[in-house]
């Protein structure tokens, strides 16, 4: 796994006062017999109503 740089946990914390949920750290994808990592895995829910 690669070293998180000097931004990670500063772009982290944003994320999450923003409302975003971390999801993985760091987000791992396999592909075949490649293993790579993203900084992060994030989603955010969207909420939506419907005014009459």
């Amino acid at each position: 796994m690669p070293a998180k740089d000097v931004y990670h946990n500063v772009v982290k914390t944003a994320l999450v006062k923003e409302g975003w949920t971390i999801t993985a750290d760091p987000y791992t994808i396999k592909y075949e017999e490649l293993q790579l990592f993203a900084d992060l895995g994030a989603g955010r829910t969207v909420i939506a109503q419907r005014h009459q």
